[in-house]
């Protein structure tokens, strides 16, 4: 995968597509939580070691919102975090490693915050603390996700890794 900066919508479609499911498998339809990256680096960040910052436009029509809960609708805080992972896997492959996405877990999370049908954009931002490459690369990274510019959710000790196929 040819390296840049950042990257829109159709720009992650035929990354997804043209891959053949093996630098960047990571969910595809509704459970992308990844509209575009708008910056991706391998220096730079809190830890000096790479940062992600991707979005995801919020409509009042996703599928979570209708059942999450009736009456009284947010997206579900499990998708954010999610995000955080995508993003995560996509700096994996975006740093020119292979394999199967997985989330592998979290250290800490916090909810301050939620994601109602009237939000406009859900902004992911990683700090990687550490990459680590034996059988599978494993990459661990701080988080925090914004709602419209608002800090909503963190996360410490993020980690994903890229199984072998």
């Amino acid at each position: 995968m040819l390296q840049r900066e950042s990257y829109s919508r159709g720009d992650l479609d035929s990354v997804f597509q043209s891959a053949g499911g093996a630098r960047m498998q990571l969910p595809q339809g509704n459970m992308r939580m990844i509209d575009r990256v708008s910056h991706v680096s391998a220096v730079g960040g809190r830890y000096a070691k790479g940062y992600v910052i991707a979005e995801f436009d919020i409509q009042p029509s996703h599928w979570f919102f209708d059942c999450h809960f009736p009456g009284d609708p947010i997206m579900p805080g499990c998708l954010g975090l999610d995000g955080l992972w995508q993003s995560l896997g996509f700096f994996l492959a975006w740093s020119g490693y292979a394999g199967k996405g997985r989330a592998l877990g979290v250290g800490g999370v916090k909810f301050f915050g939620e994601v109602l049908p009237e939000a406009q954009v859900l902004t992911y931002r990683l700090d990687i603390k550490r990459v680590i490459q034996r059988d599978a690369v494993m990459g661990i990274a701080d988080g925090e996700v914004m709602v419209d510019g608002r800090p909503i959710y963190s996360a410490e000790s993020l980690r994903a890794c890229l199984l072998p196929e």
